[in-house]
């Protein structure tokens, strides 16, 4: 059915915005030889509306529509795959900037714009019983007094989370409300988050994203497969119920009768309760690449709109598309649309969302206005200096798959960054790897020689010791190898070289020796990652000791291989994480805003003791030469508290840590002379008794494969 539209819509906005007597649509091609507005009823009737053009800009407005309309676009134009033109009308296309999406994919043929048996030829089939619907939302809510944290980066720590495997099997979370936005604001799970201290969440992809097409159960569950950059994923809102079809009652698709924007309030919602907590949101984003795939995937939104405005096409063979990203297409942030869509986007999850920084997937491609990455891109320079953006975090993947794509200490001053390097040398340390220890010295100082040319500080470096994409904490202390069976791959997908150690038996055992050792091992990575300079993440679950059984590449497994498993949670190393952050929030020695620089602190108030000083296990300090020592594996770092610009009333307590990776006790002396004139052990992973005080110059037994945390009780007499 065709009808027509009033006078076209303004362009002040792309997407869909509610006036006072119905909506305006507005969408962006210059390929475009015809586009039609579609809005679908509730039993799936579709009534057309040509857009008119001025300048590739189609828009048009239609009196009458409400919040909750669902509708899509039909783009018509050349159909020449060979010149990067794939418009097919027969394919109803999501909305860039739709700001909730209905329904899911049901696969099949009708979802290509090409003939599966000449893919030269378009598809004639239409696609509309099967595809997503975009739908015009009311963004009108009320916040009340709700205020951003705006949690300093050298006080944050970041708890990196998955909206569903948090909550789907969390015992206090409602049934309908597990797996959800709501379930994540459930007072058991900011409790939770409260109690371990993390400062942010940040959410893996919950802008809408692709299932790719069901394999024996499995799907995509991690979200790096994106197709609605303003849309909270609707398969985490409770509010939109059962996202199942139901019969349709007219001529129309099966669909529900009831359409699903309620995601945007109740997202809004968790932020608020977030908020409330004290608790910053961050959002895993992905625009690097879309959920359309290459050449031989689907047209769902950018592909038919405009494919070469959104894409970045191969030269001379516009056919394809160039892969940086391992997913066989990568968005042109070099291109005036994309560049819009980016930055638009951004803008409304910090305006509309209140979200408080994003975390870049493949950030390089971001910088890659053509194949090689520049990090002066109109991009980066737009979003250092959008007035939006300003005091909005920005963390960076640092790494993607193009030519020149490590990009590791890079970014921009205002950036930070994953730092890889310290996640692999704190790994082969506790493990026992020889000849580490001055890379490891790098690492837990905060990674100057990456960041301090650049004016940065410590909190540049975003420290972990496991992320989503990888082993479990337990898992790193448990397998030796990969286990990842259950994806499907026979075992070839996931990272080889995990720089795990299985403390002797592969996997599950009842040996109390290795159970106890494992334990040790887990709370010696927490403490590295938790107590180094710079900016902490913890990955959901490993504080509960959660398993994927050896899987470290779970991105398919929407299932209890990947949901965090409460009732087998470890209470013990709970508390101890809880005992660690705390460590970390109470004393700024291990949050610095500043490098440290080796100089004494105060000499002329008699304290003749540098910021930072390591030390021989003899106490003595570290030689140069001793740094190159091969089986060194054990070493202590002395930490003054009065080299720390503190708040009033902050303590100046100074610190030992002592790292012992190997399998033997070490005998450790307490430096003397200008140094405390006695310690006590506030901190431990060994499991067994520690002396409750050590005086200056006395000599104590570190344990193998422990770390010990101590903090000076008696300062010594000042000269």
């Amino acid at each position: 059915m065709e009808a027509l539209a009033e006078a076209p819509g303004h362009a002040a906005a792309l997407g869909a915005t509610l006036t006072e007597s119905g909506a305006d649509f507005a969408l962006l091609s210059t390929t475009a030889d015809a586009v039609d507005l579609c809005l679908l009823d509730e039993s799936g009737v579709e009534t057309r509306y040509p857009m008119s053009a001025d300048r590739g800009l189609w828009t048009a407005r239609v009196p009458g529509v409400r919040a909750g309309q669902r509708y899509g676009y039909r783009v018509d134009g050349p159909w020449d795959p060979n010149r990067g033109l794939r418009h097919n009308p027969h394919k109803l296309l999501l909305d860039p900037y739709a700001k909730a999406i209905d329904g899911r994919l049901r696969w099949g043929p009708e979802m290509y714009a090409f003939d599966l048996t000449d893919p030269s030829k378009p598809d004639r089939a239409d696609n509309r019983d099967k595809t997503f619907l975009s739908v015009v939302v009311d963004t009108a809510y009320d916040w009340g007094k709700e205020t951003r944290p705006r949690t300093p980066f050298n006080r944050t720590v970041i708890y990196e989370a998955h909206v569903k495997g948090l909550t789907k099997l969390h015992p206090d979370v409602p049934v309908q409300h597990r797996g959800t936005y709501a379930g994540l604001a459930h007072p058991s799970v900011v409790a939770h988050l409260k109690r371990i201290g993390v400062t942010a969440v940040e959410l893996l992809p919950v802008q809408q994203f692709v299932n790719d097409e069901p394999r024996d159960g499995r799907s995509n569950y991690w979200g790096y497969n994106p197709i609605g950059y303003f849309a909270p994923h609707n398969a985490y809102a409770a509010a939109c119920g059962s996202r199942e079809p139901v019969p349709a009652t007219g001529r129309g698709p099966e669909r529900r009768a009831a359409p699903c924007g309620g995601q945007v309030a109740e997202f809004k919602d968790m932020v608020k309760t977030l908020h409330e907590a004290g608790i910053e949101v961050f959002l895993d984003v992905v625009y690097n690449h879309s959920g359309e795939g290459g050449a031989d995937g689907p047209n769902l939104c950018f592909r038919g709109i405009d494919n070469a405005a959104y894409y970045h096409l191969v030269p001379g063979d516009e056919a394809n598309y160039e892969d940086y990203t391992g997913t066989h297409n990568t968005l042109n942030v070099g291109s005036p649309t994309v560049l819009r869509m980016v930055m638009d986007s951004l803008r409304y999850w910090v305006q509309e969302m209140h979200v408080d920084g994003f975390r870049f997937d493949l950030a390089p491609a971001l910088a890659r206005a053509s194949e090689r990455v520049d990090m002066l891109s109109t991009l980066l320079e737009l979003m250092d200096s959008d007035p939006v953006l300003e005091g909005i975090k920005l963390i960076a993947e640092p790494w993607d798959l193009g030519p020149d794509g490590y990009q590791l200490g890079n970014f921009p001053p205002r950036w930070v960054e994953w730092n890889g390097r310290f996640r692999d040398v704190v790994r082969d340390f506790w493990r026992g790897k020889p000849g580490v220890v001055a890379e490891l010295a790098k690492r837990l100082t905060g990674s100057a020689d990456l960041y301090q040319d650049d004016g940065r500080q410590p909190s540049a470096s975003v420290n972990f010791v496991t992320a989503h994409d990888g082993l479990t904490l337990r898992d790193l202390v448990s397998y030796n190898s990969k286990h990842n069976a259950a994806n499907g791959q026979g075992d070839s997908d996931g990272e080889s070289d995990n720089h795990s150690w299985n403390c002797g038996i592969e996997g599950p055992t009842q040996d109390p020796e290795i159970t106890a050792l494992r334990a040790r091992q887990t709370r010696n990575l927490m403490i590295s990652c938790v107590l180094a300079q710079g900016v902490p993440m913890l990955r959901h679950g490993d504080e509960l000791g959660h398993t994927q059984e050896g899987n470290n590449n779970a991105y398919c497994q929407d299932n209890p291989i990947s949901w965090i498993d409460w009732a087998s949670a470890d209470e013990d190393l709970i508390a101890f994480t809880s005992k660690l952050v705390r460590l970390r929030h109470d004393y700024p020695v291990f949050r610095r805003r500043t490098f440290f620089d080796g100089r004494p602190v105060a000499p002329a108030e008699g304290i003749r003791l540098p910021d930072i000083l390591w030390l021989n296990a003899d106490g003595t300090p570290r030689t140069e030469n001793e740094w190159g020592e091969s089986w060194s594996k054990s070493l202590a770092c002395y930490l003054s508290g009065k080299a720390v610009r503190t708040r009033p009333n902050e303590p100046e307590n100074d610190f030992l840590v002592v790292l012992n990776a190997s399998s033997r006790s070490v005998l450790h002396r307490a430096p003397n002379e200008y140094f405390p004139a006695e310690w006590e052990v506030v901190l431990t992973s060994w499991d067994g008794p520690v002396p409750t005080r050590i005086l200056a110059g006395s000599s104590y037994s570190v344990p193998g494969r422990t770390a010990w945390v101590l903090r000076s009780i008696a300062e010594p007499a000042t000269s």
